[in-house]
């Protein structure tokens, strides 16, 4: 076996694959294909690398979320606690925006002639009612036409008090399995083993939903990675860890993408001496933004994805829909926006030539001269800036404005859109962005640093030398990691040293060969309804966790209170394999590296400015804007006022040297 780790990152628009080699990226674009897996292969086999030279592959996917955005799940049935059939349809009253009422919640991924009740009950002390195997019988009986007319190809359970008394539910499952041997079934205890009972349920729906799809398509790419004597993939999961294909679970992989790009951030800027930066991710049809602290990503124990809740361990990410793709229009009051709606890879932005007939956030960046007329992107696309002009063109008479400016206005309400969620993911997290580093990735992430930067006083932008393809990147460079959980519920005055039990409980549950160790404790103020995960060490005193607490609770929410009482809510093990990472290394510096000049759009007029090769350019190289960066997979726009060098990993660390510029770019 060799020794190459390879990563492919399947995006909405292009297909991502990153090799890492003795220290240094090798990297490949394809356009997404309509199946994803012929994607995957196409992109290895343009490396011209001999598979058994590949150690170890890890793979991102979208199928997961697609089939959740799209409705296009399995039809699914859902078994409950007799009288809380309507739990999933009724959900919370809380909502993102307490005064809009015009807001239509998501339609439950079952219908109700399909949630199914069996007669039991479990309390906070045990059984209350012992499961009634008559009404368990009846369900299977109304279940038996519907999974054998194809109606029916999920099952996912739910009951009371499980996540502490998990007998019933097994006892279901055990029936279910006999009666139903080749449907995929979800057990709330197995998939969220936490209290809420609405967010247990949603999340064992939603991984039942969403499996057969995903194990169909990962069944299929194995067979072909088999085929071509690649190794069988890992899967990344939401949590920025990989599994392996037979432990993955569909709701665990759903924001499995952008954790990738997230891990590949934290990668790059801590070997690059940056441990604390905003990553910023735009692709083409959407931008991710998340923290990162200490060179750890920062976590939720839960998100909302697609309107529905997930209770499961995830990196925290803010997600707006602002990409290369967004598509820009002109509203009834003849105002200019951009996005929600995205071209997509097909027919993408009108510059693609692939039928594309809106102007786009990318069309934009064509015609302003940041993307080259006739440079092929992705290895197959040539891009075409007279096709971009002509819908711009059209979009500015309806707007009244000139070509140009309805090119910067397009780029400055995207960009508008993005600067709201930066500051989502710092001031609102207690974190003044003006000491992060902003690394900015993705397709068209680093055209768009520099001005996202000034707008939040960032002076220090990253771009890493695959940013085109980062997300395929923390693929390669990611740790095997399961999560364990155990539901405490417990006042911490009470507990004493028996706290340790709780993580002696999950230690059994967790695999020798994941050696590594990291304990948390979701905890809360009594009376609160939400915790705060809080990392701890076995060998600590519980006084210690107590003060953490405080401090973490006044960092998020700007108060503390030392007298209030503590719960403890949720026990988290997280096990990881010991991964030796490599270190990266920036090539050495060739002095053809600029290729020429080009006329772009700067400082508000055009101007000729130099256009650089990023692949000839190494450690020690240096960049003052306004300049252009062509990277094989995207284009870095350095703005007028910044001025960097690529450092000795091959990241271009960017800093804003020139003050009197406006803090707005142009």
């Amino acid at each position: 076996m060799g020794s190459i780790r390879l990563g492919v990152d399947v995006g909405g628009t292009f297909t991502d694959l990153v090799l890492i080699a003795g220290g240094r990226v090798i990297t490949a674009k394809v356009p997404t294909s309509a199946e994803q897996s012929e994607g995957v292969i196409e992109a290895f086999e343009r490396t011209g690398i001999d598979p058994a030279e590949v150690q170890v592959f890890a793979h991102g996917m979208t199928v997961a979320t697609n089939a959740l955005l799209e409705g296009k799940g399995a039809p699914t049935a859902f078994i409950t606690t007799e009288g809380f059939r309507d739990v999933l349809t009724i959900a919370r009253q809380n909502r993102p925006h307490l005064y809009d009422l015009t807001r239509q919640r998501p339609r439950p991924l079952v219908a109700r002639e399909h949630c199914l009740t069996v007669r039991e009950r479990m309390g906070p002390a045990g059984v209350i009612e012992p499961l009634d195997p008559v009404s368990l019988q009846q369900v299977i009986a109304t279940l038996d036409p519907l999974v054998a007319a194809g109606q029916i190809r999920a099952i996912a359970v739910g009951l009371l008090f499980a996540f502490r008394y998990p007998a019933h539910e097994q006892a279901v499952a055990r029936a279910l399995r006999k009666a139903f041997p080749e449907i995929h079934l979800s057990l709330s205890t197995e998939v969220a083993p936490e209290f809420r009972e609405y967010e247990r349920f949603s999340t064992a729906v939603v991984d039942a939903y969403l499996s057969p799809a995903l194990h169909f398509y990962l069944r299929r790419l194995a067979t072909r990675c088999q085929e071509r004597r690649l190794p069988v993939p890992q899967i990344m999961q939401s949590s920025g860890g990989v599994t392996t294909i037979g432990e993955v679970r569909a709701a665990a992989a759903l924001l499995s993408g952008p954790a990738g790009g997230v891990r590949g951030a934290a990668f790059v800027a801590a070997q690059s001496g940056y441990p604390d930066v905003l990553a910023f991710d735009m692709g083409g049809t959407s931008t991710d933004v998340s923290l990162i602290l200490d060179s750890t990503p920062q976590t939720s124990a839960a998100a909302v994805v697609a309107g529905y809740p997930v209770r499961l361990p995830q990196i925290d990410i803010h997600t707006v829909s602002a990409g290369g793709g967004s598509i820009a229009w002109a509203d009834s009051g003849g105002a200019l926006q951009v996005g929600p709606h995205s071209a997509g890879s097909i027919p993408g932005p009108a510059a693609y030539g692939r039928g594309g007939n809106e102007p786009t956030v990318s069309d934009a960046n064509v015609l302003l001269g940041y993307l080259a007329d006739g440079a092929l992107l992705g290895g197959a696309l040539t891009i075409d800036r007279q096709r971009a002009l002509v819908v711009i063109k059209d979009l500015a008479t309806r707007l009244g404005l000139s070509d140009e400016r309805a090119a910067v206005g397009i780029r400055e309400v995207a960009n508008a859109h993005m600067v709201t969620a930066l500051r989502v993911m710092s001031i609102e997290r207690g974190i003044d962005p003006r000491r992060l580093a902003l690394l900015a990735f993705g397709g068209a992430g680093p055209m768009h640093g520099c001005d996202l930067a000034q707008a939040l006083g960032i002076t220090r932008v990253l771009v890493p030398e695959a940013g085109g393809v980062l997300s395929a990147l923390g693929l390669a460079v990611s740790p095997l990691r399961r999560d364990f959980s155990l539901a405490v519920l417990q006042s911490l005055g009470g507990l004493g040293d028996s706290w340790r039990s709780f993580f002696e409980t999950l230690e059994k549950q967790a695999p020798p060969a994941l050696a590594e160790r990291q304990y948390f404790a979701d905890l809360r103020y009594r009376g609160q309804s939400f915790e705060l995960t809080v990392p701890l060490s076995l060998q600590e005193e519980l006084a210690a966790l107590v003060e953490r607490f405080h401090a973490v609770h006044a960092r998020r929410y700007g108060w503390a209170d030392p007298q209030q009482p503590i719960e403890w809510v949720q026990a988290r093990l997280i096990a990881t394999e010991a991964l030796a990472l490599p270190e990266l290394r920036a090539p050495e510096a060739d002095s053809g590296a600029q290729r020429g000049l080009r006329t772009a759009w700067f400082g508000g007029a055009w101007q000729s400015v130099p256009v650089f090769d990023r692949t000839r350019m190494g450690a020690g190289s240096t960049i003052a804007g306004p300049a252009l960066i062509e990277m094989p997979e995207a284009t870095v726009v350095v703005q007028p006022g910044w001025a960097g060098a690529i450092d000795r990993c091959g990241t271009l660390v960017l800093e804003f040297v020139n003050k009197s510029e406006d803090l707005q770019a142009d």
